[in-house]
């Protein structure tokens, strides 16, 4: 017990019995929270999803296919998670619907970025390639999609 007192112990930032986790291992980490979340919410997408029963701690039940009051009942404690359940909230406040397959896209390009980090392609790379897809699918909205 002493030792996490000492000036030396590399770990003294954290909290008793707390273990330090970098690299690979948190990657996959958020990648599995927002997996987990995704497919919570999946089986509810599109005209025949299905309904979720949800219980709180108080015994009160709701019962939903919609994606934002899903991830609102939830209780998410996971910061990648968390910051999914934002997306969510932000594409509701913003646009009023596609909560559902905002989150399902942003776990599915999570995870596929994950496996590219995985193939040794540097995370800088994935991400200026998501960027650059991003520029693309932009551009080809406003070229062939938008009304001129």
């Amino acid at each position: 017990m002493s030792g996490i007192f000492d000036a030396n112990n590399q770990d003294s930032a954290l909290f008793i019995g707390g273990t330090r986790v970098s690299g690979q291992q948190v990657r996959s980490q958020n990648v599995m929270a927002a997996q987990s979340i995704a497919n919570v919410i999946k089986t509810s997408l599109g005209p025949v999803g299905l309904d979720k029963m949800l219980v709180d701690d108080v015994g009160d039940v709701t019962i939903s296919n919609d994606g934002a009051t899903i991830l609102q009942l939830l209780e998410v404690e996971h910061p990648a998670g968390k910051i999914l359940v934002k997306l969510a909230q932000q594409q509701d406040t913003e646009v009023g619907d596609g909560t559902t397959s905002v989150v399902v896209i942003a776990a599915e390009l999570l995870r596929r970025a994950n496996e590219l980090v995985k193939s040794h392609i540097h995370p800088a790379t994935v991400i200026a390639g998501y960027r650059l897809a991003c520029k693309e699918a932009n551009r080809f909205i406003a070229d062939q999609m938008a009304q001129k």
